[in-house]
């Protein structure tokens, strides 16, 4: 797919460490030599810098722990896709709520479970009311980030993801998430939407 790939182990991710962390993988030297210096300071050799880096480093201690996660990370994203499969079951009979979709060719891992509705702010509130904690990830379109203000996007410039962020919403999602939880998720879930549709 690329020279590159890049790994976030964020302490909410499927393979979180303790604080921030995070890994490049590549087969090019040319990548690998750069990233190595970038994490680093920018050091080519110890006090000697050939552009300006960070410190990036991943500490003894947290690779520590990560080391003894990996053992467990595939059966921690199985358990994501059952629970991905039981919420698919649960809200996909209410076409006021979208489920991911994932294409045939893709095996995805779940970090996240993002369903789109709309009034996603008043689900929100009624999820917030049952005790469902919920998040949004994210509320604003990339094109109207304040960083690509000078390219004078508007959000028409790309409808869908505008429609898409203000409908957006993430429910609990991890491997330790019981069949149970989720039906009282998927419940809550519903009934508001069911009750949404009857006040329209």
């Amino acid at each position: 797919m690329g020279k590159a790939a890049a790994f976030s182990f964020y302490p909410g991710k499927n393979l979180g460490a303790c604080g921030e962390a995070g890994a490049v993988t590549t087969d090019d030297t040319e990548v690998s030599d750069k990233v190595r210096m970038l994490r680093d300071h920018g050091q080519a050799h110890k006090y000697h810098h050939d552009l300006e880096g960070y410190n990036g480093r991943l500490d003894t201690i947290q690779a520590g722990f990560l080391q003894i996660k990996l053992a467990y990370l595939e059966n921690w994203n199985e358990q994501r896709r059952e629970r991905a499969a039981e919420y698919n079951s649960l809200l996909s009979r209410n076409k006021a709520v979208t489920c991911p979709y994932e294409p045939s060719w893709s095996h995805a891992v779940h970090h996240l479970y993002v369903i789109r509705t709309a009034g996603r702010d008043g689900m929100i509130q009624h999820l917030k009311a049952a005790g469902i904690g919920t998040g949004i990830h994210y509320p604003v379109p990339l094109h109207m980030q304040k960083p690509y203000s000078s390219l004078n996007y508007s959000p028409d410039d790309f409808p869908v993801a505008s429609r898409v962020a203000v409908e957006i919403v993430s429910l609990p999602m991890s491997p330790q998430l019981t069949s149970e939880q989720q039906v009282r998720v998927g419940d809550e879930v519903l009934g508001h939407v069911q009750n949404a549709l009857i006040s329209l």
